[in-house]
């Protein structure tokens, strides 16, 4: 499949419908069983005899010809107030600039089809772990290393992943990663921001709360369609998950993983240049804190890889 010239984001009215229709042709959703439950995620997957694929005839396989490239695996990893769909304007660009890659987006423990974890307020290793038994199943460890990218909340995920298990990344690449209020000068504003976030979606529901809140996560910009887009998705949230979500963000903190030298030298840091929930003053802080590159995505706000898919995806393959 080539996808190139392929966006998410129609510019007509129906551009939800669209976007949704893209969805389920190109990033269906897919669930696997772990122990502890099951994993749901999305997958545009390498088509066979594409780069990265093991596929040589026998006439072939006699020459000395040159190989092609062995194109990535990236995995994606949402945030808070989201789920695996919501990569997929992301998504099309990383496999139009990069075919054959392989391309996987998990739903995280309580959201989409996935099992929520079994402790009532866990910390990013527990997610880490899991994400690990998920790739484990889908074989994404059979194919050596591959791009980890985590979003907001999903960057705490990400780099506590990282922590335990740096021999299998390839790359890291942490966008307007979310600090977390679980360190001894933030854990006072964190246990606020827990009551008003549990005590928003106890009114509003999770409609109305992502009726409300949504349009926080892009900027003035965003297009019509974007708007849905993210409106859509976290309508979608569960509230098991998203209250798990929530003990996570408020009772850990990014910097409590540290990453090696090794991870660090392949590692980013980016964020939307209008993001004001994970505002680049913070983002740069992370960056500092492990010793990494910093850069903004121009034009976009927290969402920036929905409202800047293909800014995004260069600093995903950069």
């Amino acid at each position: 499949m080539n996808y190139a010239g392929i966006s998410a984001m129609a510019p007509e009215a129906d551009g939800l419908q669209y976007a949704l229709s893209l969805l389920e042709r190109h990033f269906a959703e897919r669930s696997v069983a772990v122990d502890g439950g099951v994993v749901s995620y999305r997958e545009i997957a390498a088509a066979p005899g594409a780069p990265g694929v093991a596929s040589v005839s026998a006439a072939t396989a006699a020459q000395p010809a040159a190989q092609p490239a062995v194109q990535p695996t990236f995995v994606l990893l949402h945030g808070i107030g989201s789920g695996a769909a919501s990569w997929l304007p992301c998504a099309l660009e990383l496999a139009a600039a990069a075919p054959g890659s392989r391309i996987i987006a998990w739903n995280a423990p309580g959201y989409g089809g996935s099992t929520a974890l079994a402790a009532a307020r866990p910390g990013a290793q527990a997610y880490a772990a899991r994400l690990r038994q998920l790739l484990q199943a889908v074989g994404v460890l059979d194919s050596g290393r591959f791009v980890l990218v985590g979003h907001s909340l999903g960057a705490m995920m990400a780099s506590a992943y990282a922590a335990a298990y740096p021999a299998t990344l390839d790359k890291l690449v942490l966008l307007s990663p979310a600090r977390g209020y679980g360190q001894a000068a933030r854990l006072e504003q964190g246990a606020q921001v827990a009551r008003e976030r549990l005590s928003t979606v106890g009114e509003l529901g999770v409609h109305g709360m992502a009726t409300q809140r949504s349009s926080r996560l892009l900027s003035d910009g965003a297009s019509t369609a974007q708007r849905d887009w993210v409106r859509w998705n976290m309508a979608q949230l569960k509230l098991p998950g998203y209250t798990q979500a929530v003990h996570l963000l408020c009772g850990d903190a990014i910097e409590n993983y540290a990453l090696s030298g090794a991870v660090c030298a392949v590692a980013s840091v980016h964020c939307g240049s209008a993001d004001n929930v994970t505002t680049p003053a913070d983002c740069r802080l992370v960056a500092e804190h492990h010793g990494l590159p910093f850069s903004l995505i121009g034009q976009a706000g927290h969402a920036c890889y929905v409202e800047q898919p293909l800014a995004a995806a260069a600093a995903i393959l950069n």
